[in-house]
């Protein structure tokens, strides 16, 4: 019963057949290889950007960050929300990647900005004062950290604010496919067509072992994402061995079944829950992760049973969990789930 994140599982036997045959032979370093020559190919299909800029790396922070540096500069804002995952759990790598860009947050509920929240905060700093913040770029989280998702609609809404401002926007795609399964869209709606100019396109968090794409639709910015990641450290020499994950995910939509898999696990068991006694749902549950509050004893009660979560703030006399379905998250994992929680 593991639920604590969906970084906890495996990888699926594409993926690790695709490493097993990359590793045969010789092939040239640094993303010369003919698995990313195909990945590059891929990716502008499935993003239908012919002229899209796609890079590599192996962890979701370094994406994320790679991609703030070369949205904002170092006097510059990163608008984002008060819960966004570049501001809870990268320890600073935004600012650091970025050389001293500051993360203003933006408030919404359920871990989703609005364009009036949005339009609000940034009209809070003062363009041309010396003496302040300059206004630099917007992120937007996709999944968000509350398990919600905006819709292609409400991410170009958002991208219109910042437009407005004329500021770019990047999405925090770590679970991407997720996201686009909950919604329907295309990968294009929720980018590009809405507005969005750079991608942290997730793959880790949905069965890679560790690969995550960059995919930038201003080519004009491609030579300085180079540069930046081979400064960070993030150009791997055997690159092929991430090429050859990203492949075998993208090929034939293995990426969209994987999160199909984990947000119908996920809707499982909110339905669920809503049986158990006093279970109350704190957001929405439109993709895979769910946070439930319980009464007092449920932790204990779960825990001695093998279940495996986070723990997580709770109302007073309360206690709360995240519980975050995988790829490979079964009905059996989550009726023992069930059974473990109800009294």
């Amino acid at each position: 019963m593991h639920f604590a994140s969906d970084n906890t599982s495996g990888s699926p036997p594409q993926i690790m057949a695709a490493l097993l045959r990359a590793n045969d032979g010789y092939a040239m370093g640094y993303g010369n290889d003919a698995y990313m020559a195909r990945v590059r190919d891929q990716m502008r299909e499935v993003f239908d950007a012919p002229e899209a800029a796609v890079y590599l790396v192996a962890t979701g922070t370094a994406a994320n960050a790679l991609a703030c540096a070369i949205a904002c500069p170092p006097w510059g804002a990163v608008f984002c929300h008060t819960h966004a995952h570049i501001t809870e759990d990268e320890c600073g790598a935004p600012e650091f990647f970025t050389n001293g860009a500051k993360l203003v947050l933006v408030p919404g509920t359920h871990g989703r900005m609005t364009p009036q929240g949005l339009d609000a905060t940034i009209n809070r700093l003062s363009p041309g004062n010396v003496h302040s913040i300059q206004r630099g770029m917007v992120s937007i989280t996709n999944v968000t950290e509350a398990g919600t998702v905006y819709t292609p609609a409400e991410v170009a809404a958002l991208a219109a604010t910042a437009h407005q401002h004329s500021l770019p926007v990047h999405l925090d795609g770590a679970r991407f496919a997720n996201a686009l399964i909950a919604t329907g869209a295309t990968p294009a709606e929720m980018t590009w067509k809405a507005g969005v100019d750079i991608v942290s396109f997730g793959g880790t968090k949905n069965g890679l072992m560790g690969v995550e794409a960059v995919v930038i639709f201003d080519p004009a910015k491609a030579w300085e994402f180079e540069l930046r990641r081979k400064r960070a450290g993030h150009l791997p020499s055997k690159h092929r061995y991430l090429s050859a994950q990203m492949e075998a995910y993208l090929e034939g939509g293995l990426w969209l079944e994987l999160a199909a898999r984990a947000n119908a696990k996920a809707a499982l068991l909110a339905q669920g829950l809503a049986q158990v006694p006093d279970a109350i749902l704190s957001h929405p549950v439109h993709a895979n992760i769910l946070f439930p509050h319980f009464p007092p004893g449920t932790h204990a009660r779960a825990e001695a049973a093998g279940a495996v979560y986070y723990r997580m703030p709770a109302p007073d006399g309360r206690e709360a969990a995240r519980f975050v379905a995988s790829w490979s998250t079964t009905d059996d994992d989550v009726q023992a789930l069930l059974t473990a929680l109800t009294p």
